[in-house]
């Protein structure tokens, strides 16, 4: 008891050190003056709080605590709906309870409520919500609990050890048909390729590409063509695409981390996006989700390789599904690599011959030497190029880095640089900006392919 009365004491509120504090004074003046009513006085102020530390020293109680979370993963930008559940289960009575929800500040502020005389074994339904603000790995709780006096003097808090997850995992935006691996099945070339079993004239053929085996040329096709002619491999082949991420942090313009101080600016999206992604990381991350999702979803095996390495399944090896790739991307973060080497490295091990899109941040030339070695020859590969300066802060807020017009201009030339070189060794090329979404972006991917775009070619671009 007598640590309990200690705790209590030194949870005094304001009000109850004001208190303590006008008694001591009292106290000191009826001790100079010999004024005997100052004397009591204080000695009642004095009394008070320790008769509140008492009582609330001696109040038991014993709770019971059950989260509901619905969903218990949602997209950024949505939000959830949880139902605090309170049990009394003492068979005493409860007293004045004021309950604290502690949240990650990227869900939004904790909800208090107030619970008063609860009977024993009763229940009391405390229903909140919470805004998945940022995408990652949360955990709602523990439950806070204070016990107040009625006066308002001592106040006692204990905290629970339980809680429940919620994972706020990155928007998948609807994609139109078509694009890299697209087309029945899975796309293109990419879901099925013919296989010749009747002979040498039933060979299907393809025109030749820059960097194909001149020892599969099929000659009897390029004399009744005119035109070079290989002859495509006899064996089974399974769809398969691989996503290239550039999470390096030099790549990128980040906006700084939730928490003390002021909101995030967010920045002017699509038209329509009541929830744009704050940075371009976030871009990055929402483009590879709604690809990713795509292609799983026409039959190719996915395989995801960042600056770090290959995303891989928890179980097992191969490609990622859809609700995988999700939960992997829900954490993903930058990295601090300054090259795109081992991404490469990795990306060759695991795309085979099956399409590469890769999302790509601030890049110059020299940075994508190495992908376009790796990647030249018969393959149908794309590349989306982030324009990083459109997620600056003209303004140069708190928030948000601030760019010159010298380094906006710099950060332009060098997108266009990276742009044509990819196109001519060969890519379908989109660039990216703030106000652009994702659907944009494929479509611009979409018609290149449907126009047949060669080395070198134009960009072409719907209005």
């Amino acid at each position: 008891m007598a640590g309990q009365l200690r705790t209590a004491l030194t949870s005094l509120t304001l009000r109850g050190r004001c208190l303590v504090a006008a008694g001591l004074t009292l106290l000191a003046l009826g001790a100079l003056l010999g004024e005997r009513p100052l004397a009591q006085i204080a000695v009642f102020l004095l009394a008070l709080p320790l008769l509140s530390a008492l009582t609330v020293a001696r109040q038991r109680f014993r709770v019971g605590v059950r989260r509901t979370v619905t969903p218990t993963r949602v997209p950024r930008g949505d939000s959830a709906d949880v139902l605090l559940e309170v049990t009394n289960a003492d068979r005493r009575t409860g007293r004045l309870w004021l309950l604290s929800e502690q949240l990650p500040a990227e869900l939004g502020s904790s909800p208090d409520f107030v619970v008063e005389r609860l009977a024993g074994g009763r229940a009391a339904a405390l229903p909140y919500r919470v805004h998945g603000g940022r995408r990652g790995r949360f955990r709602l709780g523990p439950l806070q609990l204070r016990l107040v006096d009625p006066f308002g003097l001592v106040q006692r808090t204990t905290s629970g050890a339980d809680g429940a997850p919620l994972l706020v995992v990155p928007r998948v935006r609807p994609l139109g048909p078509g694009g890299p691996a697209g087309g029945h099945g899975g796309g293109g070339e990419g879901a099925r390729r013919s296989i010749a079993v009747h002979g040498e004239d039933d060979v299907s053929t393809r025109a030749y590409r820059h960097g194909d085996d001149l020892r599969k040329v099929h000659w009897r096709a390029t004399a009744r063509t005119g035109e070079l002619m290989m002859r495509m491999e006899e064996r089974p082949w399974r769809a398969q695409a691989a996503l290239l991420l550039d999470t390096r942090v030099r790549a990128h313009l980040l906006t700084r981390a939730s928490g003390p101080g002021p909101a995030v600016v967010p920045v002017a999206g699509p038209p329509g996006d009541p929830a744009p992604p704050p940075d371009s990381l976030e871009w990055l991350v929402e483009a590879a989700a709604s690809i990713g999702t795509t292609l799983t979803r026409r039959g190719a095996t996915l395989r995801v390789v960042t600056a770090e390495g290959e995303l891989r399944p928890v179980e097992g090896s191969g490609g990622l599904g859809p609700t995988e790739l999700l939960d992997r991307l829900a954490v993903l973060a930058p990295t601090r690599g300054s090259s795109l080497r081992h991404a490469v490295e990795q990306l060759q091990r695991v795309a085979g011959d099956g399409p590469v899109v890769a999302v790509l941040g601030s890049v110059a030339p020299d940075d994508l030497a190495d992908l376009v070695a790796a990647r030249s020859g018969p393959h149908t590969d794309a590349a989306v190029l982030l324009d990083v300066s459109s997620w600056a802060d003209p303004g140069g807020g708190r928030t948000r880095r601030a760019l010159s017009a010298t380094a906006r201009a710099a950060l332009t030339d060098q997108v266009e640089q990276s742009a044509s070189l990819l196109r001519g060794a060969g890519w379908q090329v989109a660039v990216a900006g703030a106000g652009r979404g994702v659907e944009a972006v494929w479509a611009d991917l979409v018609a290149q392919r449907g126009a047949g775009l060669r080395p070198g070619g134009p960009l072409v671009v719907p209005a």
